[in-house]
């Protein structure tokens, strides 16, 4: 019985005369919402990796930057500025307390309402994770210029924000 032929090494270069394939989601390649999920995705996963040295996820750090630029922040308002779900605001802030890095304060005039704060731990790391996550940006966005990092944020500004 004869050897199958090894497989080829995908980092080789095809022989001269085979036909160049194009990549098979070629189809969306004219989808703008295609191509932003795929650089969020190149994103994420370089953030994630970061991340993951402090057991933490991007909506986490996410969270974490959104109630320190606003103390006492509602769970309601919090969801909002994440754009999830308010349930899921909860396992979250969960993870965040477990590991102190936030609390959620009893509010006295509606003592049905939590106010969040980060803790002093939470703030430390905070400081760190920002630079982490800063440096993980422009390592994912390497191919770009200064100038086209700049005109890109501000072109998806324009998108979401309108």
């Amino acid at each position: 019985m004869a050897k199958p032929a090894p497989l080829a090494d995908p980092r080789e270069a095809p022989p001269a005369n085979a036909e160049v394939q194009a990549p098979l989601d070629s189809a969306l390649d004219e989808l703008i919402g295609y191509a932003m999920r795929r650089a969020q995705l190149k994103l994420f996963q370089n953030l994630i990796g970061r991340l993951s040295t402090h057991d933490l996820r991007p909506a986490q750090f996410s969270a974490l930057a959104i109630i320190d630029s606003n103390p006492g922040l509602m769970q309601a308002d919090l969801a909002r500025a994440l754009a999830i779900e308010p349930p899921q605001v909860v396992p979250l802030l969960n993870k965040l307390e477990s590991r102190a890095l936030a609390v959620r304060v009893r509010c006295k005039p509606d003592k049905r309402s939590y106010g969040i704060f980060l803790s002093k731990t939470g703030e430390t790391l905070l400081k760190e994770l920002k630079q982490i996550a800063a440096q993980s940006d422009v390592d994912a966005t390497s191919a770009l210029s200064t100038e086209e990092r700049e005109e890109l944020l501000r072109l998806l500004k324009k998108v979401y924000q309108d």
